[in-house]
């Protein structure tokens, strides 16, 4: 095996360097690969004096999104560095080199994987399994409200009787901010759709692998650190517009791979409005027991 760590970059040269400073000498990583995605600020100049022996910075020349940008440092990965394998890194995550190592085993042992991830410890959310079922359109409007993904968890998530007692388990989807992918596989499948701009890439990844016969693994052995929404964060500040960014993803999700019809769209269009009165109200109330505390 040869694995590479992609990561990209928009706005937000300070959280790479902080993640590159901790994998740079990581001996199972063969090479790492900076995408800056046509930031507006400074990152391509400070990306640039990361640049080394093991490590490459190349640019795109405009923010075609998150899977645009990852499909191309991962078609860089392979065709410049050869790498067989890819780990694909948000710049807000933290990992061991035991982590990658776990990661790789499972793919020598099981030609069929196509993606395998760890577990996530996340501040906000603390340990949690890092990963969910593949959902038909009624799990996917279910999955997306704050409230119904919690009333409906037991037909959305995993039981915790699956893991228990077993270091790795097939599952549907991971979470898409640190996974290990076979390069191969993954470019020939299509790798990321690049008509999402933010969120939900992980889903049709999951799917366009299971339709060239490649699966996803969990490995329950080892986790990563999630510093949630940071990378994010920066560049959409306001929860709302990141909500809408959702809404947009899952309606291209439905469309292209569900191909829902015109009354499915309208209900779900009709679900996101109730999302976002349930957001705005939740947040009111926050701020007003702030205020009585």
């Amino acid at each position: 095996m040869k694995i590479n760590c992609v990561i990209l970059n928009y706005n937000d040269a300070e959280t790479v360097e902080k993640l590159v400073r901790q994998i740079e000498k990581y001996s199972v990583l063969d090479g790492i690969v900076l995408v800056d995605n046509a930031s507006t600020d400074d990152s391509w100049q400070r990306l640039q004096t990361l640049k080394g022996e093991k490590i490459s910075v190349i640019r795109a020349e405009k923010n075609g999104g998150y899977g645009a940008g990852n499909n191309w440092g991962i078609r860089y990965a392979v065709e410049v560095n050869q790498a067989t394998h890819v780990v694909i890194a948000n710049p807000d995550v933290s990992f061991s080199e035991n982590c990658i190592r776990g990661l790789a085993r499972l793919f020598q042992r099981h030609p069929k994987v196509g993606v395998a991830a760890a577990g996530i410890e996340d501040k906000n959310y603390k340990p949690f399994q890092n990963s969910w079922k593949s959902q038909g359109f009624v799990g996917q409007l279910l999955y997306m409200g704050p409230v119904s993904r919690r009333v409906w968890a037991r037909f959305l998530y995993y039981p915790g009787s699956y893991f228990k007692g077993k270091k790795a388990v097939w599952v549907d989807e991971v979470h898409g901010s640190m996974l290990m992918v076979d390069a191969t596989a993954f470019l020939e499948c299509g790798g990321y759709d690049e008509g999402i701009f933010l969120y939900q890439e992980e889903m049709v990844l999951a799917r366009r692998m299971r339709e060239a016969g490649k699966r996803t693994v969990l490995l329950l052995t080892e986790s990563y650190y999630h510093e949630h929404s940071t990378t994010i964060g920066k560049s959409y500040q306001k929860e709302l517009e990141r909500q809408k960014l959702r809404e947009q993803s899952v309606l291209y999700y439905m469309e292209k791979y569900l191909h829902i019809n015109c009354l499915q769209e309208w209900i779900a269009r009709l679900w996101f409005g109730g999302i976002r009165m349930e957001v705005r109200v939740f947040r009111c109330v926050e701020r007003l027991w702030k205020r009585i505390r």
